[in-house]
C-alpha cells in the first residue's frame, strides 16, 4: 500500500479536526445521500483515511463503519487530487484481488473525490461505489466535486466551532457579542476578542502566500 509523502502532516491534521467516531450528522447524512442520487449509484461515503483503517462519517447504502486501511480504495484516492475513477475494480489490477472486490459489498465501479484541507492535505474522500462496472458523466463528477466541497465547507465548520468552544473553556468570553473579560489591577474590562488577540500576541500585518496569489489572481 503506497503512503502519501506528507503522511505525518495528513494524519496530525486528521487528529486537529477531532472528527473521528464522532456520531451521524444530518448535513453529512444529506450529502452522501445527495451524491448517490446524482451519480445513480447505491453506495456514497464519506471517509476519512486513518493510520490504520478508513472511518465513514457518513455512510448511504452500507452498514459497515469502517474497513481496514489496505483494502480501501479511498486509500489510494487520496494519494492524488484529483477525483479517482475505477469503472471496472475486478479488471483493475491495483484492486482485482482486493476482498471488497472479491466478497461483499463486490464492489466494482468506485469514483473518490479527495477531501483536500490547508497545505493541500487530503484526509479521506466523497465517494460514489456501485456494484455494476459503470462510468460517470462530466456533469457528474463536476457534482461530486462540488458535493466534495460542501464536506469540506462542514468539516471546517466543525473544526472552527470546536477551536471556539475550547476558547471559551479558557477565557471568560460573552455568548452574545463575542468580548473577552480581563482584569488589570483589580479593574474589570471587556475588549473584542480580535484586539484581545493581537494585545496578548504580538503579531505582524503582513499578507500570507495564499493571500497573495488569491489578490494577485
Amino acid at each position: 500500500m503506497e503512503i502519501p509523502a506528507n503522511e505525518k502532516q495528513r494524519l496530525h491534521a486528521l487528529q486537529l479536526y477531532k472528527i473521528l467516531d464522532t456520531s451521524a450528522e444530518k448535513a453529512f447524512d444529506d450529502l452522501t445521500r445527495l451524491a448517490a442520487t446524482i451519480c445513480e449509484t447505491p453506495i456514497s461515503l464519506v471517509s476519512l483515511v486513518d493510520s490504520n483503517r478508513q472511518w465513514f462519517k457518513s455512510r448511504h447504502g452500507i452498514d459497515a463503519t469502517e474497513t481496514p486501511r489496505e483494502l480501501a480504495f479511498c486509500a489510494h484516492a487520496i494519494l492524488g487530487d484529483e477525483v479517482m475513477v475505477v469503472e471496472d475494480a475486478s479488471k483493475d489490477p491495483r484492486f482485482a484481488k482486493n476482498a471488497l472486490v472479491t466478497g461483499e459489498p463486490g464492489i466494482r465501479f468506485y469514483a473518490g473525490a479527495p477531501l483536500t484541507v490547508a497545505d493541500g492535505l487530503n484526509l479521506g474522500t466523497l465517494c460514489v461505489i456501485d456494484t455494476q462496472p459503470r462510468t460517470l458523466s462530466a456533469k457528474q463528477l463536476e457534482i461530486l466535486e462540488v458535493l466534495r466541497d460542501a464536506v469540506i465547507t462542514q468539516l471546517e465548520l466543525k473544526r472552527n466551532v470546536a477551536d471556539l468552544e475550547a476558547l471559551e473553556r479558557v477565557l471568560s468570553m460573552c455568548a452574545w457579542c463575542r468580548s473577552v473579560r480581563s482584569e488589570e489591577a483589580g479593574k474589570e474590562s471587556w475588549q473584542p476578542l480580535h484586539e484581545y488577540v493581537a494585545e496578548q500576541t504580538p503579531v505582524s500585518h503582513g499578507i500570507c502566500p495564499n493571500c497573495q496569489k488569491a489578490l494577485k489572481s
